[in-house]
């Protein structure tokens, strides 16, 4: 009986509350489609190794998509962390390889994100990424700086003039009024 309860409260309370609208598959579906486009021109195939279309891109579209008020969601996390992370795999990447150092980058990256608050769970996957696939010292600003740059715009251009779509970037906080302080988290 308690293992029935407890599986009935574990449905209910913890399952997502977000939905997808039909402009945000559409856009989703553009996002990658268009990555996988320019891996084509590339010169890439099913069979080829891509620089271009990454996994933790259709992560980063997820996240603004299904929590775009969440700080992971917000342009700078996105953009900068994401930058930083493939970055630091692909410096590692001149010395080293593999999964090990792979796994060491990665511990890295999460510590550094979070001490910067630049925390976007896909930049802790950039960062193995060059470890293990090899996509080139420009990977970082090639391809994940303007595609973050791609997305979080597109994403906040969407937010303003379709009307389904949800509200991105999260707003700022209204100003404090004369004679109160401002509190920083």
């Amino acid at each position: 009986m308690k293992k029935q309860h407890f599986f009935k409260q574990a449905l209910i309370h913890w399952r997502s509350d977000s939905e997808v609208s039909f402009a945000s598959i559409i856009w989703f579906i553009t996002m990658l489609g268009a990555m996988a486009g320019l891996d084509f021109l590339a010169g890439g195939s099913t069979l080829h190794r891509t620089i271009w279309l990454v996994p933790p891109f259709a992560a980063t579209l997820s996240i603004l998509v299904l929590l775009p008020s969440a700080s992971i969601a917000q342009p700078i996390p996105v953009v900068a962390g994401s930058t930083l992370g493939a970055t630091l795999g692909a410096g590692a990447a001149l010395a080293v390889h593999g999964p090990f150092f792979a796994v060491i980058i990665a511990g890295m990256t999460l510590v550094m994100l979070s001490v910067l608050r630049l925390y976007h769970p896909p930049a802790v996957a950039l960062s193995m990424y060059p470890l293990l696939l090899h996509p080139g010292i420009l990977f970082p600003w090639a391809v994940v700086f303007p595609f973050t740059l791609a997305a979080v715009g597109s994403a906040a251009a969407l937010s303003r003039s379709i009307k389904s779509w949800p509200a991105y970037p999260r707003k700022f906080p209204a100003p404090p009024g004369p004679g109160e302080s401002e509190v920083v988290n």
